[in-house]
């Protein structure tokens, strides 16, 4: 069983940095893809970054050139620097881990954390 704990989280305005952390229980952190979602009230998870083991990183265009994410395989944590935040990345976001070694796709990912509440003020 893997464990994914967030933090980061929080309120900032407009134009300002956040950059949220995903602890990973479990030794299989290293051969694992790892995501970041964002879920709006009402609508279904929505990808927000994901990196494979190898370090491949996919992004949607939405945020692409603003967020960046990366990996610490010797920390077992993952991180989502956010950038130029904007009010309508205002979202739960959530940390997500998946048994094989890509993934973009929220199907395909297996454990998921809790979520961190991120509001970007105007």
């Amino acid at each position: 069983q893997v464990q994914l704990v967030e933090s980061g989280g929080g309120l900032v305005q407009a134009g300002g940095s956040l950059r949220l952390s995903c602890a990973a229980s479990g030794r299989t952190f290293g051969s694992s893809a790892m995501g970041w979602f964002r879920q709006y009230p009402g609508k279904e998870r929505e990808l927000v970054a994901a990196i494979s083991s190898g370090g491949s990183t996919v992004y949607p265009n939405s945020v692409k050139g603003r967020f960046t994410i990366s990996r610490d395989n010797a920390q077992n944590t993952v991180y989502l620097q956010m950038n130029s935040l904007k009010p309508e990345d205002t979202a739960v976001y959530y940390c997500a881990a998946s048994r094989g070694s890509y993934a973009y796709r929220a199907p395909s990912f297996d454990y998921w954390g809790q979520g961190t509440q991120v509001t970007v003020s105007s």
